[in-house]
């Protein structure tokens, strides 16, 4: 059957909407997407300020492979819209007591800092390599793009799952082959980026360390906005309309189908399919809310685990420093006890770990000339597990930061600062409908992914489907693209019939 005349609306233009939108658009489908914000990327938004440029975040881009194919499919060249920079050492590693640990591909490199850390451990790290690149084979190339609809699929997949002892936690995994604390903190601590807890996250999540050594870490030039402003630029090339600043009220239904979307200021329009990339509690419970499926699903929805919030400080400053790397993670005097506090205890430590982005040492284009773009992430509990006045304690933690990265790296920091702010749970909650303010939607627990995860197609609703971090496979920019190809799959097949 012909595509021609079939209409899809796509609510939210983060990641995955944006890339499911060009995968229904290249297949022929007339799609909207119907952004609530002024600017497009959900959580990759940025801001301008005093001449640095601010990605709200993600920062870390993997498996380029995936995007590139998002133009491939029209014939096109991604390169000819964005440009994307390797970026080495992928990480740089630090520890309060001065142990610095670079992680990069460079294999020569790599054996040497672990030989520094416990040269014993060199023969469990490739082990462990085997490991991640099974469960890459498995978990990312078999299942990643697979819609887990059925619990049959579920149980295809088990097999593998077991024979990797998914049921392990990355943490625990890691440990099994090395045995120096801080390269197991070095080897486990990728899970924090798609909002899993190390200490629980399933071991198959250690697929990640083969999709960065075999695709490397990248950045767009002229930050992760740059990435998204040439997905609109292609969406648009392939006839695919983009309304910004009109926050959809309502998926509109008859009975079990989906009819439409209506947004906040009165516009209106039929679809034969709506996708919504919006926070899967907000579609429920908000977007479905006259249909009795919607407050069945989002009062089940309100017993899962949900991953904890980010709380980050922007901030340009004067000088340059070559010898900060683009990527570096700052771990506190605590792992696992600080882990328990943010995603169990609900508790705001006095501690912290950070992730500490330097785009500048890549592009110098994100600041004035003679400046720096940075900013400092750390892990908080969300909402539901520390119903905080943010307004009262971000100015405290915000400092906290600054003087943290003071201590460590940039001893009169505040004297340099040129401008800051930061951003909160209450600011994801607000500005994105974040269920608690989370970061990452449900926690990558075992219990929540794959078929336990919310499908990439209602499981009632016939035309109504998901992407995004709270479908299959889950966060991170890779996760997000993986569940769109899932889900246009599943939509072409629908809309075919």
């Amino acid at each position: 059957m012909s595509l021609g005349g079939k209409r899809a609306a796509v609510v939210g233009a983060g990641f995955g909407g944006l890339a499911l939108a060009i995968r229904l658009q290249s297949a022929g489908i007339d799609t909207t997407i119907i952004e609530a914000r002024d600017k497009p990327g959900g959580r990759a938004y940025y801001w301008e300020r005093d001449g640095f440029t601010f990605d709200a975040g993600p920062t870390v881009i993997t498996d380029p492979r995936c995007l590139i194919e998002l133009w491939a499919l029209s014939g096109r060249a991604m390169s000819d819209d964005v440009t994307l920079e390797p970026v080495s050492p992928f990480y740089r590693l630090n520890w309060p007591d001065g142990t610095q640990f670079d992680y990069s591909n460079d294999e020569t490199q790599l054996r040497n800092e672990i030989a520094r850390l416990n040269p014993m451990d060199l023969q469990g790290y490739e082990k462990f390599l085997d490991y991640s690149a099974g469960v890459h084979a498995e978990g990312y190339e078999k299942l990643g793009a697979t819609a887990f609809l059925d619990i049959a699929t579920m149980l295809k997949a088990a097999p593998a799952l077991a024979r990797y002892q998914a049921w392990r936690s990355v943490y625990s995994m890691v440990s099994h082959f090395v045995r120096n604390e801080k390269l197991r903190e070095a080897l486990s601590f990728h899970t924090l980026l798609v909002g899993g807890n190390p200490m629980t996250t399933s071991a198959i999540y250690a697929l990640i360390h083969t999709i960065e050594k075999r695709d490397g870490v990248w950045f767009a030039k002229g930050g992760t906005n740059r990435l998204v402003a040439a997905m609109v630029t292609h969406f648009e090339r392939l006839g695919g309309t983009l309304r910004l600043g009109d926050p959809v009220a309502e998926i509109e239904t008859v009975g079990d189908r989906v009819t439409g979307v209506r947004t906040e200021s009165g516009w209106h329009m039929e679809a034969d399919a709506v996708a919504s990339n919006a926070d899967i509690m907000h579609s429920y419970r908000d977007l479905l809310g006259s249909n009795r499926r919607g407050a069945r699903v989002a009062e089940a929805l309100s017993t899962k685990r949900f991953s904890p919030s980010l709380f980050i400080v922007h901030f340009g400053v004067k000088g340059t420093w070559p010898g900060i790397p683009h990527h570096m993670i700052l771990f506190g005097p605590r792992y696992r006890e600080l882990l328990t506090d943010i995603y169990e205890h609900g508790v705001l430590s006095e501690d912290f770990a950070l992730y500490l982005h330097h785009p500048t040492v890549t592009d110098p284009s994100l600041a004035p000339e003679g400046h720096s773009t940075f900013y400092a992430l750390v892990p908080v509990p969300h909402l539901g597990k520390l119903p905080i006045d943010w307004s009262e304690v971000g100015p405290i933690l915000e400092k906290r930061i600054l003087d943290e990265i003071g201590r460590r790296l940039i001893p009169d920091i505040h004297a340099r600062i040129v401008t800051k702010f930061h951003y909160a749970p209450s600011d994801f909650a607000l500005d994105l409908r974040a269920h608690h303010g989370s970061a990452f939607s449900l926690e990558p627990i075992l219990t929540q992914s794959a078929w336990f995860r919310t499908h990439n197609r209602d499981d009632a609703i016939s035309n109504l489907y998901f992407t995004g971090a709270g479908t299959h496979p889950g966060a991170g920019i890779p996760g997000v693209v993986a569940s769109a190809k899932a889900t246009a799959a599943l939509m072409l097949e629908d809309l075919r019939r």
